[in-house]
C-alpha cells in the first residue's frame, strides 16, 4: 500500500477530530452505552406512546375542520435535522472512508468499537445518532397536525430505526458506523429538501427522486453489511455484533428495501395524485 493512501487514509480519520470541542475529544461511550443497555423500559415506552399519539391524534384531526399550518415551524425542524446530519456525516463519513482504505472490510464491521470509531468525535457523534432517533419522532407530528396522508413507511420506519439502533448502540454493534454515515449523509440531503420545500423555495427542476434513490441505495448497503456480518458469526469469525441485533437489521433493512422500491414506483414510475402530496 503507497505512502500516499496511507497518509490519505490517516489524515481522512483524524478530520473527524477537525474543530472538536473538549467534550467529542474526550468522549468514552462506557456511560451512553450502559444507559442504552439499562433503559430498555424507557424505549419501549417511548415507542407506545408514538404509537398512541398516531392513533388519537389522527383521530382528533380528522374532526377538524382546518390543519395547522405550522410551514414555518416545519421549515425551521428540517434546517436543524439538516445542520446536524451535515455536521455528523463530516464526524463519521471521512472516518469510515479513511478505514475502507487501509482495512480489509471485515475489520470495517468486526472491530470492536471502543477500538476504533467508538471513542472521541466519531463516536461522540454515533452517540447523537442513536438518541436523535427519539426527537426525530416530531416529523411524525408535524404531519398528524398538517392532516399530511400519514403512511406506514413514515411510522414504520422512524419506530424500527428506533429500536434497531437502541438495540445497536447498547450491544455496540461493530458494523455500527456504517449504518450511521449513511444515514447522516441521506438525512442532510433530505432535510435540506424538505426545509425549501417547505418554504416553497425549492426548484421545480430538482430531482426528488435522488433522495428516494439514495435511500434505496442505503437499503442495499444495510443488508449487505448485516448479511455479511452474519456470515462471519456463522463462519466462526470473531466479529463484534450482536446476532439477535444482526438478524434483527437485515430483516428491518430488507423490509426497508422493498417498501422504498415500492414506494419509488408508486411515486415515480406510475403515480397518483395522492402519491404527489406524500412530499
Amino acid at each position: 500500500m503507497s505512502t500516499f493512501v496511507t497518509n490519505l487514509s490517516n489524515n481522512l480519520m483524524a478530520s473527524s477530530g477537525f474543530l472538536a470541542l473538549p467534550i467529542e475529544s474526550n468522549f468514552v461511550p462506557t456511560v451512553t452505552v450502559d444507559f442504552a443497555a439499562n433503559n430498555w423500559p424507557l424505549v419501549i415506552g417511548i415507542v407506545l406512546a408514538y404509537v398512541a399519539f398516531i392513533t388519537a391524534g389522527s383521530y382528533i384531526m380528522a374532526k377538524q375542520a382546518q390543519p395547522f399550518d405550522l410551514r414555518l415551524p416545519l421549515a425551521g425542524w428540517n434546517a436543524m435535522l439538516c445542520i446536524f446530519s451535515f455536521i455528523g456525516m463530516l464526524k463519521t463519513m471521512p472516518f469510515l472512508i479513511g478505514s475502507l482504505m487501509t482495512q480489509p472490510y471485515d475489520q470495517t464491521v468486526c472491530t470492536n468499537p471502543a477500538e476504533s470509531w467508538g471513542t472521541g468525535p466519531s463516536g461522540f457523534w454515533v452517540m447523537l445518532f442513536i438518541y436523535s432517533k427519539v426527537p426525530e419522532l416530531i416529523d411524525t407530528v408535524f404531519i398528524v397536525l398538517r392532516k399530511r396522508p400519514l403512511i406506514f413507511l413514515h411510522w414504520y420506519h422512524h419506530v424500527t430505526v428506533l429500536l434497531f439502533c437502541w438495540s445497536a448502540y447498547s450491544t455496540m454493534a461493530g458494523s455500527g458506523l456504517y449504518f450511521v454515515a449513511m444515514n447522516y449523509s441521506v438525512h442532510a440531503l433530505m432535510y435540506g429538501y424538505y426545509c425549501l420545500q417547505a418554504l416553497r423555495m425549492c426548484p421545480k427542476s430538482f430531482p426528488a427522486v435522488l433522495i428516494t434513490i439514495s435511500q434505496i441505495a442505503q437499503m442495499f448497503v444495510g443488508t449487505g453489511v448485516c448479511v455479511s456480518c452474519w456470515y462471519y458469526k456463522i463462519t466462526g469469525k470473531s466479529c463484534h455484533n450482536d446476532t439477535s441485533n444482526l438478524i434483527a437489521g437485515a430483516l428491518m433493512y430488507g423490509s426497508y428495501l422493498y417498501l422504498f422500491c415500492d414506494f419509488a414506483v408508486r411515486r415515480y414510475v406510475f403515480p397518483s395524485k395522492a402519491s404527489k402530496k406524500l412530499e
